[in-house]
């Protein structure tokens, strides 16, 4: 597996389908579906390590993200990956930098309302990362449903010559879905944050709330919001910690 720091050394063979993986580290079992599919339909399979500044709206947010370089290394080795590319974040912004990708549509409302500019940032970076990696197809997870809508809005609007796959939610054995986040979490609130499963399974935004601020928490959101079908959506604090988590409905189902 070849470790690339820099965007002029990242020179990929073309004679086969070239995938990638986007992430931003503090890898689990998810990046490990992700990986997964990527494999079996990939020549080439690529995995960005990129903690990106710009989709932070605080600072202490930035600050406390999970990082373990050497640990993902080992686990992208594992399961097959060719490349990781671990660019610094002045490899991405250089000095100078000032163009920023504005997305509306699928960016706006729930994320968004909660973190300004959250979504410039992942649409810029999503951008720079599928022109510098050039890959035929892309895997993101579905638990970022809002962010999986942006980057295949992004796609379609500016032309650009990538599949979008998305793979499926990946969950504990308790029903919590992986996040790199969870780490952050103590044992009573990883208890308390069993909340977010419990309310998504109700697939009622009334029933959904009620379950959540009877465990304590105070959701940013819970609502149903057409991301790829209707999804019913949901983020919360547990401590100081934000997890988000989302669930499809049938269509048609827009309690």
């Amino acid at each position: 597996m070849r470790v690339i720091r820099s965007i002029t050394e990242l020179d990929l063979p073309r004679h086969g389908v070239v995938g990638l993986v986007p992430t931003m580290g503090a890898l689990h079992g998810g990046h490990t579906a992700l990986f997964r599919a990527g494999r079996s339909d990939s020549d080439v399979l690529v995995a960005s390590l990129f903690v990106n500044p710009a989709q932070f709206s605080e600072g202490a947010d930035l600050a406390q993200y999970p990082r373990d370089l050497e640990r993902d290394l080992a686990l992208a080795e594992a399961e097959g990956v060719d490349v990781v590319f671990a660019p610094s974040t002045e490899e991405m912004y250089p000095p100078g930098f000032a163009t920023w990708v504005e997305p509306a549509g699928a960016a706006e409302g729930l994320e968004s309302e909660h973190r300004p500019r959250h979504f410039r940032g992942v649409a810029t970076v999503c951008l720079k990362l599928l022109n510098i990696v050039r890959p035929e197809i892309a895997w993101f997870g579905r638990k970022d449903a809002q962010q999986v809508a942006v980057v295949k809005q992004l796609v379609r609007d500016l032309n650009l010559a990538v599949e979008i796959r998305v793979v499926d939610t990946v969950r504990d054995e308790d029903g919590l879905a992986l996040s790199s986040r969870n780490v952050l979490l103590s044992p009573s609130e990883r208890e308390q944050a069993l909340a977010l499963p419990r309310a998504l399974a109700t697939r009622d935004p009334a029933r959904a709330r009620a379950i959540l601020t009877a465990a304590g928490l105070t959701p940013d959101y819970v609502e149903v919001a057409d991301l790829d079908g209707p999804t019913l959506a949901i983020a919360a604090r547990v401590g100081s910690t934000r997890l988000i988590d989302n669930i499809p409905l049938p269509e048609g189902d827009h309690s």
